[in-house]
C-alpha cells in the first residue's frame, strides 16, 4: 500500500533560498525582447525593475488563477475524486494500478481509499496522520507523515490560495521556459522562511503545467527535488481540472495518477473524516 501513496496523495487539483532546477536554470533567464523591456523599464519607468517584475509576476500568477475558475477555483471547498494510481521506484513501474477514492475537504483534512472494497484508507487531519485498516485505525509513521505534509504545504492549492496573498512572499518572473514539452513562462515564489516553489505557466490557456520546490534532507542534507506535472484539463462545474497528474522525485518518475471523475463542494459525510467513527464507504449513510 505504502508506494501507492508516496505518489497518489497529490491536494488538488489543494526551498530554502531559491535553487533553480536543472529545466528552471536552463530557461530562467528572460529573452532578448524581455531583457530589452526591462532595461527600458529601467531607464524609463517610475517603478523600480525589481517591482515591475514582481507585479508581472503577481499578473501572471492572476491570470493562472483566473484560467483555472477564478472565484469558482478559490471557493472550493471540497473536492471528491476517483481514479487510478500508478507507483514508481527509480523510474520503473512497481505496480498494475491501484483503484482509489479521494476525499478532501480544505484547509486541512484528506481521506484516500484503496482497492475495489474501499477497506484500506489513509486519514490525514491537521497534522496528524492514521493508517485505516479491518483492524482499526493507527498513527501513521513519522516519515510518511512528514512526506506528505511537505506535499501538501507545497501544493498548487495552497500556492495559488495563500502563498499569492501573502505579504511576506516574494514574487519573481523568471522568464520564457520550457515545462512538460510546453512553451511556458516562470514564476518563483519564496517565503518568509526561505521556501520556494517554482510554477510553469501555459501561454497560451495560463494554466499551471508544472510545480517544482526543493528541500534539503535532514539525515543526509542532501537537496531533493519534487516535480509535478500537470495535464489533460477538463472544465468541471466552471473549474479547470487536471485529470491526469506525474509526480517525479530527484528526475525519476515517481508516481502517475489517472482521474475518471471529479466533483466539487458536495455534501460529505463528517464521519469520514474521524478516525474512530468506523465510518464504512460501502454503507448506505443511516437518513436521519
Amino acid at each position: 500500500m505504502k508506494p501507492f501513496f508516496l505518489i497518489c496523495i497529490a491536494t488538488i487539483s489543494f526551498a530554502p533560498i531559491f535553487v533553480a532546477t536543472t529545466a528552471g536554470a536552463q530557461a530562467s533567464a528572460p529573452s532578448q525582447p524581455a531583457a530589452q523591456s526591462l532595461a527600458s523599464a529601467q531607464t524609463s519607468a517610475s517603478i523600480p525593475v525589481d517591482q515591475a517584475n514582481a507585479r508581472k509576476a503577481k499578473t501572471l500568477l492572476q491570470q493562472a488563477i483566473d484560467a483555472l475558475g477564478g472565484q469558482a477555483y478559490l471557493a472550493i471547498r471540497n473536492v471528491q475524486q476517483a481514479g487510478c494510481g500508478y507507483s514508481f521506484h527509480h523510474g520503473r513501474p512497481t505496480s498494475n494500478g491501484v483503484l482509489y477514492w479521494r476525499f478532501a475537504e480544505f484547509p486541512e483534512k484528506e481521506r484516500v481509499e484503496v482497492t475495489k472494497e474501499r477497506d484500506i484508507a489513509e486519514l490525514y487531519i491537521g497534522d496528524k496522520g492514521y493508517e485505516i485498516t479491518y483492524k482499526g485505525a493507527h498513527p501513521m509513521e513519522a516519515k510518511d507523515l512528514t512526506d506528505y505534509l511537505r506535499r501538501r504545504r507545497f501544493s498548487l492549492e495552497t500556492i495559488l490560495r495563500n502563498w499569492v496573498n501573502d505579504p511576506g512572499v516574494a514574487l519573481f518572473y523568471d522568464g520564457d521556459a520550457i515545462a512538460a514539452q510546453h512553451p511556458s513562462v516562470q514564476i518563483t515564489l519564496i517565503n518568509s522562511k526561505d521556501e520556494s516553489v517554482d510554477l510553469f505557466l501555459d501561454v497560451d490557456t495560463h494554466l499551471p503545467i508544472k510545480k517544482s520546490f526543493q528541500w534539503r534532507d535532514p539525515v543526509d542534507r542532501q537537496k531533493n527535488l519534487e516535480e509535478e506535472i500537470y495535464d489533460n484539463y477538463r472544465q468541471v462545474q466552471g473549474i479547470a481540472t487536471p485529470y491526469d497528474v506525474s509526480r517525479y522525485f530527484n528526475g525519476d518518475m515517481a508516481g502517475q495518477r489517472f482521474l475518471n471523475s471529479v466533483s466539487y463542494n458536495e455534501t460529505l459525510d463528517p464521519a469520514m473524516f474521524d478516525p474512530n467513527s468506523g465510518y464504512n464507504p460501502n454503507k448506505t449513510a443511516k437518513k436521519r
